[in-house]
């Protein structure tokens, strides 16, 4: 939990200070995100703005770049960062990288743990019917599983992103310490939701551990 919230204090602070901070291309993030895409021959995927803060993703199913407004029309550092870093899951999706479709896979059974683990773990430690903590073992499992394989993902598309925002011209060598900092700090909030689903995991296997050696 620890880690979880500073990861999220990380990612706000970087954002928020790159994102004072305009590139001197001045390209909008929508821009930046259409550049790089037609360099890799993409033209099948629609770049949208999306309400919200820091909402931005990358739809593989439906082929879509979602932007957040204050990175669809922001020409700031960590605009462009995020906009990369989106554009990055576009070019997996091209190259068909494994990992990015094994978490596209397992997106649907892991929104269904997700939805069943509260009941699981209330019906296992108040109801008393311990049966429900093995799904739980189960769904904690699930959910390690999927973060992390979230993490190469993250990290590499994160990685074509700062090669093209440099490759193209972008950005300068040193604008892109702004970018990637934004970038850096992101991939911590990833990092932290391993390690909580991990430690979720270990915690419930203890806890079971324990139930079973005062039975």
């Amino acid at each position: 939990m620890a880690l979880g919230f500073w990861a999220q204090h990380r990612v706000s602070t970087a954002y928020a200070k790159w994102s004072r901070v305009g590139s001197r291309c001045g390209y909008t993030g929508a821009a930046v995100a259409s550049a790089i895409l037609r360099s890799a021959g993409i033209d099948d995927v629609d770049i949208v703005e999306i309400p919200g803060h820091l909402t931005d993703h990358y739809d593989p199913a439906n082929k879509r770049l979602a932007l957040s407004s204050e990175n669809y029309r922001g020409t700031s550092l960590a605009a462009l960062g995020v906009a990369a870093h989106e554009s990055g899951h576009a070019l997996q999706d091209k190259v068909a990288y494994p990992a990015l479709h094994l978490r596209m896979g397992l997106i649907p059974v892991t929104n269904i743990a997700c939805t069943l683990l509260p009941y699981l773990m209330f019906g296992g430690f108040v109801l008393r019917m311990f049966g429900l903590l093995y799904l739980g073992v189960a769904g904690y499992l699930l959910l390690a599983v999927f973060q992390f394989i979230t993490l190469p993902v993250e990290f590499d598309a994160s990685r074509r992103a700062l090669q093209h925002l440099e490759g193209l011209g972008l950005l300068q060598r040193d604008e892109l310490v702004g970018a990637r900092d934004t970038l850096k700090a992101a991939a911590w909030t990833y990092v932290a939701a391993f390690i909580a689903a991990f430690g979720n995991l270990i915690y419930l296997l203890v806890a079971l551990s324990g139930g079973r050696s005062r039975n």
